[in-house]
């Protein structure tokens, strides 16, 4: 049994470490060592589910010393180690006569247990408080130990008797309440599951293979009442999928009882991503108990403890310190590699150890105790960083590992945690939502998917999904997120391509003298760059992810950059209209490859390499835009969304048109529009080519909706009616016009056209 004190180390300054001994932990014989708590699942098992009578050796004058108390379980192999009976303080109990016998039990529970228990005759002779019951003696059912009746809060009368089996070794619930009475924690099974000679009668047997004869061994000496079979949840290994149980074993753990206030404290003090992060970890420290930070591994950092002839452990800041400058030098297998005396610094002696001998220890360290104490060996290690680190970033389940052992050493070490925020996320599971395995053949190889898709895709999923919930992913999900790359990419190719004649030095239109439609793309634009920067604070990717597809497939692709095709590739190089769309051209397209960068680093490197005028080498280099204060423009931006709703009822009759086989494409359409007063107020605020913005050939605007004939679509304050527009198609801008072949030296050419072509483009 490891030392119950322990003086703090170097490393542990300001708080002291109290260790304990014995005490259960969950263990799995396939794996002989304990498992963390984050390492259990829970799986349905069928185990025996038995009902045992305790004979009261002295029932204090509670109840008579004739009483049986009855206890339920499902572990059998536990009853050798049984060393009391826990009742609960707020029940009342009552002793049930049958057939001669009498018994006591939960009277809560005295109809069911009489079917169950086929007590038929029963009657309930006697009703006693669980409080009166404390220090009762009843008798083991075949050794020669007593076992006290105690009390405790997690005996309950939901199921069973309302008596519970206490076995301090082999439960957690039964080893709190044991050391409260002072009860001897027996755990007579060895590393390999197997018991030992402590259990007289089954020494030798595998725990589980001792279901069977310790059921026989009840049944021989009277105390089985009933045995059946059920299925219930139980904890199994995660990994061998093989069930686990509670075994007390020698173990060091420390104590934050000293400063778990102060950890408290710090939680509170944590920026927590999601918010809920704060309350879960808060909790947990609230009601955590003791660390236990050894393991018994073949692997690992040691823990750097000693011992005397006598046994007794040696911890003192000089050899800690010793070791710590052995590790560094030589790494901690050192360790594993000489003997004791060869690690302790020369000449140490020790009043434990008359003789000069030592042993040293053969546990490992916790792993989360190792990985929890990196801000360490990071941020006190390199001198180009500082402590708190920004951010720490891990899955969900780090709450109770990396998260909560990081504050911990961190806070017993400084007083402050070694984080500013705190970012957790869950996990990718498949198509249809179940975990990824290789048994199930569900896996997806991020690997594999880059090599088809490329690392941006993959980074544009991650982007694109909630992941402070579990996630899926499949082939089907990532082609649908690579249809959205594609958009962006193709939105991103388009810009280029139209700047490509453009000088951002001494093409760019000055924002007060652009046309309102291209002051509104950059309202948006700013707009967009206002949410996006701000969801890079608050970790809201999918924000970014959504936003910025919205941007560019509806602001851009299907609007903005729709209609601008019938300016800057049929205006003249350096016509006003057409210098303007490029400055938003090119606003967006900076501004944009700035936003994705972080998202999409190997897509934005290409975009940034073909852009002209911007010499930084990489846009890794370069800062997020900034946000320009754009306040007087709310009137604007406000009208012109007003516009596009009724644009979107625009295109929807346009697209009925269409089914109808009205029109082709829309350029061959007119558009009448029939509004009512807040229409016509504002069509007459608005400054454009409206014909233009809706991509057809010509536009009529109607005061008076009443006057709509009644094929025309109804749309908010408006009426839509398309029409076959009257002309002839120009050959350059393939819009339908009366004035084609009006320049006779230019007769397929309409006279927009005509005059552009005269006046840039014939010498």
């Amino acid at each position: 049994m490891k030392q119950n004190k322990l003086k703090y180390s170097a490393k542990w300054r300001k708080k002291a470490i109290s260790i304990k001994g014995k005490k259960p932990v969950y263990w799995s014989p396939s794996s002989e060592s304990a498992l963390a708590e984050a390492e259990i699942e829970y799986q349905d098992k069928t185990s025996a589910s038995i009902y045992v009578a305790f004979d009261v050796k002295d029932g204090k004058g509670v109840i008579d010393n004739d009483t049986k108390i009855v206890i339920w379980t499902t572990t059998p192999w536990t009853i050798p180690s049984n060393m009391a009976i826990t009742v609960n303080p707020n029940l009342n109990y009552a002793v049930v006569e049958t057939a001669g016998t009498k018994y006591l039990v939960a009277a809560d529970l005295v109809d069911s247990l009489k079917e169950t228990l086929g007590w038929e005759d029963g009657k309930v002779i006697q009703t006693v408080r669980g409080s009166e019951l404390d220090r009762v003696v009843a008798r083991h059912p075949f050794y020669d130990r007593d076992s006290l009746v105690i009390n405790g809060e997690h005996a309950t009368a939901d199921a069973g008797t309302g008596a519970v089996h206490t076995a301090p070794g082999h439960g957690e619930d039964d080893f709190i309440v044991g050391q409260k009475y002072e009860l001897e924690v027996l755990a007579p099974i060895n590393e390999k599951g197997v018991f030992t000679e402590e259990a007289p009668g089954f020494e030798g047997l595998f725990y589980d293979d001792a279901n069977k004869v310790v059921t026989e061994k009840l049944k021989e000496s009277g105390a089985l009442l009933k045995m059946d079979f059920i299925t219930h949840s139980y904890p199994h290994d995660w990994r061998t999928k093989k069930p686990v149980i509670f075994r007390a074993t020698p173990q060091w753990f420390a104590s934050i009882n000293k400063f778990r206030g102060d950890l408290m404290d710090a939680v509170q003090n944590v920026h927590w991503t999601p918010a809920w992060g704060e309350t879960r970890l808060f909790n947990m420290v609230r009601d955590r108990g003791d660390w236990v930070i050894s393991r018994q591994r073949a692997w690992g950092v040691p823990l750097p403890i000693f011992y005397g002839e006598n046994g007794e452990a040696i911890i003192t800041d000089e050899t800690i310190q010793h070791i710590s400058d052995l590790f560094r030098e030589h790494g901690s297998n050192i360790w594993f590699e000489k003997e004791a005396k060869e690690l302790l610094p020369e000449g140490f002696t020790h009043p434990s150890s008359p003789n000069g001998e030592f042993t040293k220890e053969k546990d490992i360290m916790d792993v989360w105790f190792d990985s929890g104490s990196s801000h360490q060996a990071v941020l006190e290690a390199r001198e180009e960083l500082s402590r708190p680190a920004d951010l720490y970033m891990e899955g969900s389940d780090q709450y109770r590992g990396w998260f909560n052992s990081s504050l911990t050493t961190a806070v017993a070490m400084t007083g402050a945690a070694p984080y500013r925020n705190v970012l957790s996320h869950g996990f990718a599971l498949d198509g249809e939502g179940r975990k990824m395995s290789k048994s199930l053949g569900n896996t997806i190889l991020p690997g594999k998917v880059i090599n088809q898709l490329g690392a941006d895709i993959v980074r544009l999923w991650v982007a694109s999904v909630d992941y402070q919930a579990d996630v899926r992913i499949s082939d089907d999900i990532l082609k649908q997120v690579s249809e959205v790359y594609r958009k962006i990419r193709n939105t991103m190719r388009f810009l280029l391509g139209n700047v490509s004649d453009f000088n951002s030095e001494t093409d760019k239109v000055a924002f007060a003298d652009l046309r309102e439609v291209d002051q509104f793309m950059l309202v948006k634009l700013n707009s967009l760059v206002d949410t996006v920067k701000d969801s890079y604070e608050k970790f809201e990717f999918s924000t970014i992810y959504h936003q910025i597809n919205y941007f560019c497939t509806v602001l851009l692709s299907q609007f903005y950059m729709d209609f601008a095709k019938d300016v800057v590739y049929i205006e003249a190089a350096n016509s006003p209209s057409r210098r303007a769309m490029q400055t938003v051209f090119y606003e967006s397209v900076v501004s944009l490859t700035k936003l994705l960068a972080p998202i999409l680093p190997h897509t934005t490197e290409e975009v940034w390499a073909n852009l002209k005028g911007e010499e930084t080498a990489s846009i890794h280099l370069e800062d997020l835009p900034e946000v320009q204060d754009l306040d007087d423009m709310k009137p604007l931006e406000e009208k012109w969304d007003a516009f596009m709703k009724v644009r979107d009822g625009v295109q929807k009759a346009l697209e009925e048109a269409r089914n109808e086989k009205l029109i082709g494409k829309s350029m061959l359409a007119k558009v009448t529009l029939y509004v009512d007063e807040t229409g016509k107020k504002l069509f007459d605020s608005l400054e454009g080519d409206f014909a233009q913005l809706f991509i057809v050939s010509d536009f009529e605007l109607v005061e008076g909706i009443e006057k709509a004939p009644e094929k025309a679509l109804s749309i908010d304050h408006a009426a839509v009616l398309i029409t076959v527009a009257e002309g002839e198609t120009c050959e350059r801008c393939r819009v339908v016009r009366k004035d084609v072949g009006v320049d006779p030296h230019h007769p397929t050419l309409c006279g927009r056209c005509a005059e552009i072509v005269t006046k840039n483009y014939e010498g």
